[in-house]
């Protein structure tokens, strides 16, 4: 079949469709774009609302397709933009090698008979000048902004007041285990943390139910003589965010902490959101399944470049019933890419805005740093906000060492500053002068990220 505009529009679903493709027909929401070398084939991934862009493929000889994203309308809407830039050569789509996800799928489409693309398709008129118009702003009626606002400030009130009960309850259940001993409330974390996670997200308070329902995990995960210990900081820092929540209810950060984070879009489009272009190194990626039924996706990169914050987090979530999900990254890898960051006052997480095909090949800043500044960051981190679970760092030459008891160790090369490390990595690092290495501080320990040998990077989570 021949691809043409005309035929894309008989493919659409409906007019709302080509009109959201319009959308997405820039170059800078897509990477990793191509072709097969015999023009059958196109491939390239879409930014979307989570860390990781959407999978699209689709097969030129029928006009077959598939996307990795949610929707239920087929052909979606980041197909029709891959194939509309195609058509109009807004994106050149080089020739290249076939990715393997590529070929999987039509491996597994090829195995049946296709139906005829397009063949399901409405009557309906669909008109792609009519898709890239742009809509003429209609007046406001001042009523209708009036009614909007109300309704706005009420939901805002509503929500605050509901969030303070929230922490009412919270402040009252912390002071119950303490009363009533932590032995008891480690016998029992489970069952005691998964009430309160859910009266927390009835009260509007989604963040921090969720991490309360995760205390157990990061608790019963220490070593038993610990526990106690570990009881008493994850409860302080509950504390210490209540009253935080309380004091500065507007703050960014502290609302992302209690309620719910902002979404992309708003981080994307506010002017006020900082971005920084750099080359960037994945130096760790953490997955982990929740009590709730979400997989929680963290990517730690570090900036390589002299702009912006030293390190930055992509967070994503996905159901697990959906199943194992590949990531976008490759640990190790290094890439130039535009980062949106959320508001803070130190900027951490981040939305990854644009990845250009540039590799970091030339010499980058190195991963150095003193043991004053290891220090020194995380008592400041600690400072601005003393409920954060993992704060990123970078640590100078030293040594990981193991003590009688089995517990890890890191030592700095040239000073006597030490840190005990979890979740040892095994092998040849531990018998290894490290010249330099990132890590994450959480919960008065290291877990070491990764590291540069003399016999080159070794990464100790992936």
């Amino acid at each position: 079949m021949t691809l043409d505009l005309s035929a894309i529009e008989s493919l659409a679903p409906d007019q709302s469709s080509l009109k959201a493709a319009a959308g997405l027909t820039k170059a800078g929401k897509w990477s990793g774009t191509g072709t097969s070398t015999d023009g059958t084939l196109l491939w390239g991934a879409c930014a979307g609302s989570g860390a990781n862009p959407y999978r699209v493929m689709a097969d030129l000889s029928d006009l077959g397709s598939k996307c990795t994203c949610p929707s239920r309308k087929f052909p979606c809407k980041h197909v029709l933009a891959m194939l509309w830039m195609h058509v109009d050569g807004t994106m050149v789509f080089g020739a290249s090698e076939t990715p393997d996800w590529v070929s999987e799928w039509l491996g597994r489409r090829r195995k049946g008979t296709s139906a005829a693309p397009g063949a399901a398709a409405p009557v309906a008129t669909k008109d792609m000048r009519a898709a890239l118009a742009v809509d003429p702003e209609q007046p406001d009626d001042p009523k209708a902004v009036a009614r909007r606002q109300s309704a706005t400030d009420k939901r805002a009130r509503e929500t605050r007041a509901a969030i303070v009960d929230a922490l009412d309850a919270l402040d009252q259940w912390i002071g119950d285990q303490l009363r009533l001993g932590l032995f008891g409330f480690l016998d029992d974390a489970t069952a005691r943390c998964r009430r309160i996670a859910a009266r927390m997200v009835d009260g509007k308070a989604q963040t921090l139910g969720g991490r309360i329902d995760e205390l157990p995990s990061r608790v019963l995960a220490l070593p038993a003589g610990d526990r106690v210990r570990g009881a008493v900081a994850e409860l302080a820092k509950l504390v210490l965010l209540s009253r935080a929540w309380r004091a500065a209810p507007d703050d960014p950060e502290i609302a992302r902490a209690v309620a719910t984070a902002e979404t992309r879009e708003q981080v994307l489009e506010n002017a006020a959101t900082l971005r920084v272009t750099a080359f960037w190194e994945v130096v760790g990626e953490r997955i982990e399944t929740r009590r709730d039924g979400l997989v929680s996706l963290t990517t730690w990169l570090l900036n390589l470049t002299d702009e912006g914050p030293r390190f930055a987090m992509l967070v994503d979530y996905f159901p697990a019933s959906a199943g194992k999900r590949g990531s976008a990254f490759t640990t190790g890898e290094q890439f130039e890419g535009e980062l949106a960051f959320y508001a803070g006052q130190r900027p951490l997480r981040a939305l990854l805005a644009r990845r250009c095909d540039r590799l970091a090949t030339e010499a980058r800043k190195p991963w150095c740093a003193t043991t004053d500044a290891v220090t020194d960051a995380i008592s400041a981190g600690l400072q601005r906000e003393p409920w954060l679970s993992d704060l990123p760092v970078v640590l100078p030459s030293g040594r990981i060492a193991v003590d009688d008891g089995a517990q890890g160790w890191w030592r700095a090369a040239a000073s006597d500053l030490a840190f005990p490390v979890t979740d040892l990595p095994e092998g040849l690092i531990r018998a290894t002068d490290l010249e330099h290495a990132a890590a994450i501080w959480s919960n008065g320990s290291l877990r070491l990220l990764a590291a540069q040998t003399r016999w080159g990077p070794v990464h100790c989570v992936g």
